[in-house]
């Protein structure tokens, strides 16, 4: 039996016939079809939606924002590209994986897929860190946490996570099978290797780097960021003054995205680089390993979109700023036609205060 080809943006690889998989039973993968595009459009609602509304709350936010809160514009700003991506994905998933509209969308779409992931835990990182500063050199470090500086980290942010998702530009395209008579939107090394042990070594080099520099080591960073938070939030928070509530429901609140992006993705990672050590030969590449993949690959890869449309709920839910915030502007577009104009200008008013003093 023929294995389908790849199941998702992020694959570096595919899934071929090996010498042991005529003898494997694929069959019980097929839920996925229906199932996988169900999810991706509720993604995509929740996503667009709530991502959207973050968004307009931060830009209207315009000198009241924390260092934090431009970090969460662009964070959202890159859930909410990702997310209008998958009704394409969907669609991909729901014809059994044949890709219809063209190499140019295959391209940027999985483009912006791999961008949305680095450019989210840049951000992460680059919060906790603020975190780490403001909370362990609260007085030393008023300098590297100016605007200028914000804006500098936010543009390497972009430019990092543009060059590292690149290959995806370079190297996705789409493959017409014959026999099936459907194309795939996949990854294609012709350019650059002559044999097979070649490609199973870009395959390899690309999957396990994007593991890492996509997850593993910002990950590693947020963590030495919250070991030495957690030190200096025990031996000095403990008189709760103000200015040390406000730092320390801030920091909850990134605690639970770090947590929450961690959870999210690691199944997606620990798949994908264990398929990726079988192509180095370090890991059996027998047919229950394969049939494992099949069955996990397309609902771990899921569970890392959901991620997408997670975060606007968690600020509502955390963020008493962000959550006044947004009733203001509810409050302010509830009144806009029903308040005459003498009226109107007060109650902004007071819902801007409302808003400052969370």
């Amino acid at each position: 039996m023929e294995m389908d080809a790849t199941v998702g943006p992020y694959e570096y690889y595919d899934y071929e016939e090996t010498e042991n998989s005529t003898m494997c039973d694929f069959s019980e993968w097929t839920p996925s079809y229906s199932v996988i595009p169900v999810l991706y459009m509720l993604i995509f609602i929740l996503g667009l939606s709530g991502n959207g509304v973050v968004i307009f709350t931060v830009w209207r936010a315009q000198g009241k924002r924390r260092a934090a809160d431009v970090y969460i514009g662009n964070l959202a700003l890159a859930d909410l590209t990702f997310v209008v991506t998958l009704p394409l994905w969907a669609v991909y998933t729901a014809m059994g994986y044949h890709w219809p509209f063209g190499v140019a969308l295959c391209k940027i779409s999985s483009y912006v897929v791999l961008l949305n992931m680095y450019a989210s835990v840049f951000c992460l990182t680059c919060m906790s860190f603020d975190r780490y500063l403001a909370i362990v050199h609260s007085l030393s470090s008023t300098q590297l946490r100016t605007r200028g500086h914000i804006r500098g980290s936010l543009t390497a942010i972009w430019l990092l996570s543009g060059l590292l998702a690149a290959p995806t530009l370079v190297f996705r395209t789409t493959r017409e099978d014959a026999e099936t008579n459907r194309t795939s939107c996949a990854m294609d090394f012709s350019l650059v290797v002559t044999n097979k042990d070649q490609e199973n070594l870009w395959i390899a080099g690309l999957s396990i780097s994007s593991s890492a520099l996509g997850f593993l080591l910002p990950f590693l960073a947020m963590m030495v960021c919250y070991g030495f938070i957690g030190c200096t939030v025990t031996r000095h928070f403990n008189t709760l003054r103000k200015e040390d509530q406000r730092k320390r429901r801030l920091l909850k609140i990134i605690t639970t995205l770090v947590v929450v992006f961690a959870a999210c993705w690691m199944p997606f990672h620990v798949v994908k680089s264990a398929d990726a050590l079988s192509y180095l030969d370090l890991y059996p590449s027998t047919c229950a390993f394969l049939r494992f993949l099949l069955l996990v690959h397309p609902y771990a890869t899921c569970l890392a979109y959901v991620n997408s449309c997670l975060n606007p709920f968690l600020y509502a839910f955390f963020d008493l700023r962000f959550r006044s915030q947004c009733l203001c502007l509810l409050n302010l577009k509830k009144f806009l036609h029903s308040s005459p104009p003498s009226s109107l200008s007060s109650q902004k008013t007071e819902a801007q205060s409302l808003a400052t003093k969370v």
